[in-house]
């Protein structure tokens, strides 16, 4: 079982933030593309090899993000069609989310069972998330659904501003 921290910098224009163990060592470098299309996060480990990558569908009707991880599509995030309150739906083999992801509050399971928790830190400058791994094989997944769903998030708090 490992403990991370992800804590997004406040003024970073290209999403540029870093995955802390415990020790406040670097585990991962996620690194987010900025008036680019499609829109893109890399997340790498230590020796700066890519291990995951979260990219926006560019083509699709409602917003849709994809989730890979070693090369293989793992997570699917989408926007459902609703009328009064936006819905997003998370399809992947295996993997559920439990809780408030919205808020990023929630347990991650794989086939029934919890393989990691996602809490966020409350008064901190920027976003940060404390993110515990059960399973170790799975470290990888967690981060990216972590950024992932930030970055959902922040597409969504994006198109709110824009529409008003």
């Amino acid at each position: 079982m490992s403990q991370l921290y992800i804590k997004q910098k406040v003024f970073s224009l290209g999403g540029e933030f870093t995955v802390k163990d415990q020790q406040e060592k670097d585990v991962y470098y996620v690194e987010g593309s900025f008036m680019q299309v499609p829109k893109t996060f890399f997340i790498m480990n230590t020796a700066r090899d890519e291990v995951a990558l979260i990219t926006k569908e560019v083509f699709s009707f409602l917003p849709k993000f994809l989730v890979e991880v070693n090369g293989q599509e793992v997570v699917t995030i989408k926007k459902e069609l609703s009328f009064l309150k936006s819905r997003y739906s998370i399809d992947s083999g295996g993997i559920d989310v439990q809780g408030n992801w919205w808020n990023m509050d929630f347990h991650v399971l794989r086939h029934g069972e919890i393989i990691g928790e996602v809490s966020k830190e409350w008064f901190t400058w920027g976003d940060s998330y404390k993110v515990k791994v059960i399973d170790g094989e799975m470290e990888t997944i967690m981060i990216a659904l972590v950024v992932a769903i930030d970055c959902v998030k922040a597409d969504q708090a994006a198109a709110s501003g824009a529409s008003i």
